[in-house]
Formats: C-alpha cells, structure tokens, sequence
C-alpha cells in the first residue's frame, strides 16, 4: 500500500508560483513512478507531469511544458510540483498519484494509488 499527501494549493494571481507537495509512505520508492494530473471542472483528468523514482527522469505535458518542474525529495519521500507563469487555465485540483515499476506512463488508469487532491485557483 502506498499513502500520498498532497498540499499547497491555493489562490494565486496569472503569472504567480505555487509549490504543490506530495508526501508518499507505505513502499520502497526505488521501483515507483510518480505522477501529477489534474481535473478542471467538466473535464477529464489529466497527466501534468510525472518522475522515474529510479533515475529521476521527468515528463511533462505540452501546456505546462517550461512553466513547470517536478521534482523529487529522496529523504523526506516527497515529491514537489513548482508551478510559475500560473494562468487561469491551470485552475484545477491537482492529484499525485503512484505506481508500482519505474516507467511514467501518461494515462490516469495505470496509477492505482492516489492522494486526495488539492485544489489550485488562478484569477486573472
């Protein structure tokens, strides 16, 4: 079983930063792919960005591609999402999610671990 955290959503103006967390407990991470997606209202969810815990490698999707970073806390088992150049668009509730193995696929039904989700409001 693995346990996800997420936290720091919030407000923000367009073109503000936010740092999301997700704390994970529960497995050995040398062998998890991370994910982060998100879900506005009406939409499906989707895939933001994800990380090998083995090598670090990282993906991104196109519309967040240069705006945002994932990253990863080995230590502390925590992996962040900074996000600047924040636009209304962005609004959503973002989800971490984990998977057993170290590939990073973009579809939201290989994950089968997943955090509560933290909402994230951009004004324009």
């Amino acid at each position: 079983q693995v346990q996800l955290v997420e936290s720091g959503g919030g407000l923000v103006q367009a073109g503000g930063s936010l740092r999301l967390s997700c704390a994970a407990s529960g497995r050995t991470f040398s062998d998890t792919a991370m994910g982060w997606f998100r879900q506005a209202p009406g939409k499906e969810r989707e895939f933001v960005a994800g990380l090998s815990w083995s090598d670090g490698s990282t993906y991104y999707a196109d519309s967040v591609k240069g705006r945002f970073t994932i990253s990863r806390d080995s230590a502390k088992n925590t992996v962040y999402l900074q996000m600047n150049s924040l636009k209304p668009e962005d609004t959503a509730v973002y989800y971490c999610a984990a998977r057993g193995g170290s590939v990073v696929y973009y579809s939201e039904r290989l994950y089968g671990y997943w955090g509560q989700g933290t909402q994230v409001t951009v004004s324009s």
